[in-house]
């Protein structure tokens, strides 16, 4: 069965965020509003939920899924090691639309498809998210759409690709920016843009100067 919320109606945002933590934790599938996109989400750490999500969205091993956190806390027990560069960008940017691509612990027990040791995290500027993702931790969470099809920028979307897939809708209006995240790859020696969105490479290298472009 299939429920919907809607967030913003203070009793639907209530009863919607409990459904919603309660499906995460018994490994099953949630539409969450983002400051970017629609999201589909499941427990990062349940192999078989993010099994599920990918399947969904018909989704390969080799996209491997981003994981969505609540607070900067959090990134230092997912992260090997926080280089300043990072911290940096954190510090500008977080909450909002720009995902870090970094590396995790080896002792970390999740599956996120073939990330060779990276993950892609991100703290979103939405209070619906961020109150979920602080009852539930790190959450793994794409764009709520099949895959190459047109991301979400509503609830309506989301359903309209994903149905009765998903098994909890919490329903916050239209996404305010309408755009993905922007994605920098911090794993090099130098941060660099692999998607541009969200946020410009000029406020980026505001912060971090040697951030480099995507090519073209």
């Amino acid at each position: 069965m299939t429920d919907r919320y809607d967030c913003a109606d203070p009793t639907g945002r209530a009863d919607g965020l409990d459904a919603a933590e309660r499906a995460v934790k018994d490994g099953r599938l949630v539409v969450l509003p983002t400051d970017t996109l629609y999201g589909i989400g499941a427990d990062a750490f349940s192999p078989s939920a993010v099994r599920d999500l990918a399947a969904t969205k018909g989704r390969g091993r080799d996209m491997p899924v981003p994981v969505l956190i609540g607070s900067w806390r959090t990134l230092d027990g997912l992260v090997d090691r926080v280089v300043p560069t990072v911290r940096e960008l954190v510090r500008a940017f977080w909450p909002g639309g720009l995902t870090l691509i970094v590396r995790h612990p080896s002792t970390l027990s999740w599956d996120l498809g073939d990330a060779v040791g990276t993950v892609a995290l991100r703290m979103p500027l939405h209070p619906v998210a961020i109150e979920l993702l602080r009852r539930t931790g790190p959450m793994a969470v794409s764009s709520a759409n099949i895959s190459g099809r047109p991301p979400a920028t509503t609830a309506d979307e989301a359903w309209a690709q994903l149905g009765a897939s998903v098994d909890v809708y919490l329903d916050a209006g239209p996404c305010p920016a309408a755009v993905p995240s922007t994605i920098v790859d911090c794993t090099g020696p130098a941060p660099k843009v692999l998607r541009s969105g969200a946020v410009s490479v000029a406020a980026l290298r505001a912060v971090v100067p040697e951030v480099v472009a995507p090519a073209g």
